[in-house]
């Protein structure tokens, strides 16, 4: 008797890129805007993200991110602009806030670190909840929390050296550093009960620095909800019945969909396996995926951020957790030492401009072969 195969996970992306014009420097999307389904501005003038729809199977994601891509792409060579996918735009001025009641918000609340969170670029990945395992799905995503490493694409804020991962840093140490639960990598999950109650949590604290801040409780009400009110690494998405995975810096399309990829298949064998929460080393077996201990999983998060793939402890730790670590060539730790100025960042911006359009043009024939 043949045993039919299990039904595929969903999954979709949402990567953010900066905008330049033919100089490298940041400009607003303008025309960009409208060349593609899926495109839409950020909170930030110069950032732009592509989102995916909930595809079944990797064909059919990289198919719809790189035909998307390569119509922003066809309308940004009309107007001389290009996409830049490096997590932080390497050495910039100040950037602005579009103006949002929202971000208005959020400016209050998190004060003069605000500054921050205004120079990343990320890329976000959503695998659908299979029933009855969100919470295991969440905790493996917590554990697999360390292979942002494998897509490091900047390791300098405003020019300076900051660690291999850049806008993880910004994010979590920096920008969120007085925000307490804000920002971090959560623990592991007992139930959905216990994640309800750690939003509404969350959203209270926020509550009370924005009213402190001088925000109005209705004004808050009228922008936020306890899960958009929430920034942390993994998430359970209610909306859209997904578990999301908000770590990654953006990266070269192909490298996107390779991480989304890998990240699905290893959520899709919670369809026949238990997970267990036990030690300190981590690994997927036949039977199971055996998480390590919190605190374990904090020390290589910490030592991706820091050191990113140098740290040969994290490199054994993803490979354990089912990753080919020697697929994967993080831009950060090609990035020249010392300070980059603010000409060289432009140049350099440059560069990765073109390097994603020709790896757009790469994957699309490859995918036609």
């Amino acid at each position: 008797m043949t045993v039919p195969e299990p039904e595929p996970i969903r999954r979709s992306i949402e990567v953010e890129y900066w905008v330049i014009d033919s100089d490298g420097r940041l400009v607003e999307p303008g025309p960009l805007t409208a060349a593609s389904a899926g495109v839409e501005r950020e909170f930030v003038e110069p950032l732009l993200e592509i989102k995916t729809t909930p595809c079944e199977r990797t064909a059919e994601l990289r198919a719809e991110l790189l035909a998307r891509i390569r119509k922003v792409l066809d309308v940004a060579a009309e107007h001389d602009m290009g996409l830049v996918p490096l997590a932080t735009p390497l050495n910039h001025g100040e950037i602005a806030d579009r103006p949002s009641e929202r971000t208005r918000i959020q400016r209050e609340v998190i004060g003069a670190e605000f500054e921050y969170v205004r120079h990343c670029a990320g890329t976000h990945i959503h695998v659908e909840q299979i029933p009855g395992r969100a919470v295991d799905q969440l905790n493996t995503l917590v554990a697999l929390d360390p292979a942002l490493a494998l897509v490091n694409s900047a390791s300098r804020f405003r020019g300076r050296p900051l660690a291999a991962g850049a806008r993880s840093k910004l994010y979590r140490w920096m920008a969120y550093d007085g925000l307490p639960h804000q920002g971090r990598l959560w623990r592991y999950l007992d139930s959905r009960d216990e994640w309800d109650r750690r939003l509404e949590r969350r959203y209270e604290a926020f509550e009370r620095r924005a009213m402190a801040a001088g925000v109005d409780r209705q004004s808050v009400a009228s922008c936020f909800d306890p899960e958009s009110a929430v920034w942390t690494p993994v998430q359970l998405r209610a909306a859209f019945e997904t578990v999301e995975w908000r770590s990654p810096d953006t990266a070269l399309p192909s490298v996107v969909l390779d991480l989304a990829d890998d990240i699905a298949e290893t959520i899709a064998q919670l369809r026949r396996k238990e997970v267990l929460i036990e030690g300190e080393t981590g690994r997927i077996t036949e039977n199971a995926i055996v998480l390590p201990e919190f605190g374990t999983v904090l020390d290589h998060v910490n030592a991706a951020i820091r050191d990113g793939l140098a740290s040969d402890s994290l490199k054994a730790y993803l490979d354990r957790m089912g990753f080919d670590v020697t697929a994967y060539d993080p831009v950060s730790a090609r990035q020249p030492r010392g300070t980059i100025p603010v000409e060289e960042a432009r140049r350099r911006r440059l560069e990765h401009a073109a390097a994603l359009e020709q790896d757009v043009r790469t994957a699309r024939r490859a995918s036609t072969d």
